[in-house]
C-alpha cells in the first residue's frame, strides 16, 4: 500500500512538471531548440531528478521535446514540412468537432460560445495579443466539449498541443487578432444557426489561415 502511494506520488509530481513545461513551451517562454538540463529543472522545481526525467520523457512522447545527441532533451524543432502535414490534420479535425457541435451543443453553450466571442472583440480592439491567444485556446476548447465525443476532443486537443508553440507566432502580427477573431465571427454563427457544413467550412478555412501565417513565419527563421 505505501509502495502504491509513493508511485501515485511519484506520478502526479510528473504530471505536474509536464504541464509546467507544457505550459511554458506554449506560451513561448521556452522556445524550439532551448535545452531543457535535468539538473536545471530539479532545482528550479525544488524536486528530485527522477520526476523530472519522467516528465521530459512525456515531453517527448508528445512531440513537444526530442532527445539529440550530446545535448540531450531540447524544445521540439518542427520542420516546415512537419508543420504542413499536422495543421492538415488539425484543419480536418477541427473541421469535424465544428460539424458536431453545430450539431450538439445545448443553447447554454451556444450562448456562452457567442459571450466569448463577443468579449474577444474587446481584447481585439485593446491589442492585448497574449490575452487573446489564452481566450483562443477556451474558444476552441468550448467547441471540442461541444462534440460530445472525447475521442475527438482527446486527438484534437493533442495535435494542438504539439502545434501550439508554432501557432501562437501568427499573433506576432496584430493585424492577425482582428482577422483571426472575424474568422471565428463565421464559426459562432454557423453553430448558432446549427449549420453544420457552415460551421465545418469555417473552422477548416480558419485553421487554413493559421497554417499560412505560421508558415511564414517558420521560413523566414533562420536555419
Amino acid at each position: 500500500m505505501l509502495k502504491t502511494k509513493r508511485t501515485s506520488l511519484k506520478e502526479n509530481t510528473a504530471e505536474r512538471l509536464c504541464r509546467a513545461l507544457e505550459d511554458d513551451i506554449v506560451t513561448g517562454h521556452l522556445l524550439p531548440g532551448a535545452h531543457l538540463e535535468e539538473l536545471a529543472l530539479a532545482e528550479r522545481f525544488q524536486v528530485s531528478r527522477t520526476p523530472v526525467r519522467e516528465a521530459l520523457q512525456r515531453l517527448v512522447t508528445a512531440e513537444l521535446a526530442e532527445k539529440r545527441p550530446r545535448r540531450g532533451v531540447v524544445v521540439a524543432q518542427i520542420s516546415e514540412e512537419r508543420l504542413r502535414l499536422m495543421f492538415e490534420a488539425m484543419a480536418e479535425l477541427e473541421a469535424t468537432c465544428g460539424r458536431l457541435a453545430a450539431q450538439r451543443m445545448t443553447p447554454g453553450e451556444r450562448k456562452e460560445l457567442a459571450a466569448l466571442h463577443a468579449h474577444l472583440s474587446k481584447i481585439v480592439s485593446a491589442g492585448d495579443a497574449e490575452r487573446y491567444i489564452a481566450l483562443n485556446r477556451t474558444f476552441h476548447d468550448l467547441i471540442y466539449q461541444g462534440t460530445r465525443n472525447d475521442v475527438l476532443v482527446g486527438l484534437s486537443r493533442s495535435i494542438r498541443l504539439r502545434a501550439a508553440p508554432y501557432r501562437r507566432v501568427q499573433f506576432n502580427n496584430l493585424k492577425r487578432l482582428a482577422s483571426s477573431h472575424a474568422e471565428h465571427g463565421a464559426i459562432v454563427e454557423a453553430i448558432q444557426q446549427g449549420d453544420a457544413q457552415a460551421s465545418a467550412d469555417a473552422l477548416f478555412r480558419h485553421i487554413m489561415s493559421v497554417q499560412e501565417e505560421t508558415l511564414a513565419f517558420v521560413s523566414s527563421m533562420p536555419h
